[in-house]
């Protein structure tokens, strides 16, 4: 099986460099005619020449230095929206005052609940303290 290997390897690289050769836009074929590099690619693919002159020196490479979305990824990152920060995020900070003024709400009517509760065990405790002196 090892045997076969270096056989499919250059048939891989040489359908590689076919098919690139041939979906490349014609701006990106750098010295010559798109044509004349499909010829040389199709010629020379056997040795390996012409899918390793292809890729090399026939299609422009595009360098991610200083060009803002030369691949899909640099693109959805450079131009997708931007992901605001919460402290910078208006609905965000609304809702946060919202939430506090619920919050606040909540907590004056169990403070108010709490202070009526307290009241009425005091009442409950004096009415039953006088009731007890009262029998003695």
């Amino acid at each position: 099986m090892l045997r076969y290997l270096p056989f499919l390897l250059i048939l891989v690289l040489w359908l590689y460099a076919f098919i690139d050769c041939v979906l490349t836009p014609e701006e990106e074929v750098r010295h010559l005619p798109k044509v004349v590099w499909v010829i040389i690619v199709l010629l020379f693919g056997q040795v390996l020449i012409g899918p390793i002159a292809w890729l090399a020196v026939g299609k422009e490479r595009r360098g991610s230095v200083g060009k803002k979305g030369s691949t899909p990824s640099e693109w959805h990152r450079n131009y997708g929206p931007t992901p605001v920060p919460p402290d910078d995020n208006p609905d965000f900070l609304k809702s946060l005052r919202e939430e506090n003024k619920k919050d606040e709400r909540l907590l004056k009517d169990w403070e108010a609940d709490l202070r009526r509760r307290e009241e009425r065990l005091r009442r409950d405790d004096d009415g039953t303290e006088e009731g007890k002196s009262s029998q003695s």
